[in-house]
């Protein structure tokens, strides 16, 4: 049955993606937005206003919802600002949140009933996991634990990535030459394809926290390579450092070579989050070829796409020189210490 979705945003990377899922199923879209990032597909209803103001959000409340789509990622003030003027209007808050907002002290495997970081509903902007996490707490408060879910990806990917994790492999690798490629190649990596993130988010029952990931070992940090190279039709030949070097030469993890988080150090588990709720849940998630192949093809489809910095994101990627620094003295170590 047809359901009107109301998504905040819309227009940037999982926005699109909710929007698309939802006008699949038959939905009655509409989105809000300034109109800055991108323009709404056919058949979608454009309201355009600043959610910052809260005065703008009035324009919503000639209507009701079955469902309210959010990602914000910044002020929680500001979610909370749309939940208390949305919750006589609508049924149901979905939030795209993150496994970020789990604490980085916990024990075992992170699930769903892991320790989150402090964070306050009212708060304005401190760091990124604070935000996510006072924009749930800001929302359950408002809407209750019945009426909203907080899906929480870790490392999402896909056509349209705004932080541009992947697409800054592709590039790379299509430039060709010999690319630092860092080890171990059989790492394995966790993420979600927007578009599954998207499509699970607004068809699921499950109320409260959900973490939405494929299952840990999806795909590995040299299938992710190798694809690229293939996607690509590159010539580039991938040298695989050892994270060590990587690590004592303080290489950022993460940033500086995206996608990668080595299994060692604060972030070893990053890739091995628990997400069998979803997975028994009705989430599917697609091949890495079909994401890697899907992103290239957006990329070439928008040359001119760069990344959104966002102020509580670091940029990423790393510089050419930099990058041949390291294959230099990685090459001149001693065969025994490659």
């Amino acid at each position: 049955m047809p359901r009107k979705v109301l998504v905040l945003g819309g227009t940037d990377f999982v926005g699109p993606a909710v929007v698309g899922a939802s006008l699949a199923r038959g939905d009655d879209v509409t989105i809000f937005h300034r109109g800055q990032t991108g323009s709404a597909p056919d058949g979608v209803r454009v309201i355009h206003g600043d959610r910052t103001n809260p005065g703008d959000l009035a324009a919503l409340t000639d209507a009701s919802w079955d469902m309210v789509v959010d990602a914000w990622s910044r002020a929680p003030r500001v979610v909370l600002d749309a939940a208390r003027t949305l919750e006589p209007h609508a049924a149901r808050y979905v939030y795209i949140s993150t496994i970020s907002v789990y604490a980085e002290a916990h024990e075992g495997v992170v699930t769903e009933a892991s320790p989150t970081v402090a964070a306050s509903p009212d708060a304005e902007a401190t760091d990124y996991a604070a935000d996510k996490r006072g924009a749930e707490l800001a929302i359950e408060d408002v809407f209750g634990a019945e009426r909203c879910v907080f899906a929480r990806p870790g490392l999402i990917l896909g056509p349209r990535e705004n932080i541009g994790r992947l697409p800054w492999w592709l590039r790379r690798i299509a430039a060709g030459g010999t690319v630092l490629a860092p080890g171990p190649r059989d790492l394995a990596v966790q993420y979600i394809d927007a578009r599954d993130l998207a499509a699970f988010a607004i068809d699921t029952s499950i109320n409260g926290a959900v973490n939405v990931l494929s299952r840990p070992g999806h795909t590995t940090m040299g299938e992710v390579l190798a694809l690229c190279n293939e996607v690509t039709g590159a010539d580039a030949s991938c040298t695989w450092v050892d994270a060590a070097f990587l690590l004592a030469r303080d290489v950022a993890p993460w940033t500086e070579l995206p996608i990668w988080v080595p299994p060692v150090g604060d972030m070893v588990g990053f890739y091995s989050c628990d997400s069998s709720l979803a997975l028994g849940s009705g989430l599917t998630c697609r091949s890495a070829r079909d994401t890697v192949q899907d992103t290239w093809s957006w990329l070439r489809d928008n040359p001119d796409w760069t990344q959104v910095v966002h102020a509580n994101r670091p940029r990423v990627g790393m510089a050419p020189e930099r990058e041949s620094a390291l294959l230099a003295e990685w090459a001149a170590q001693p065969p025994a210490a490659r």
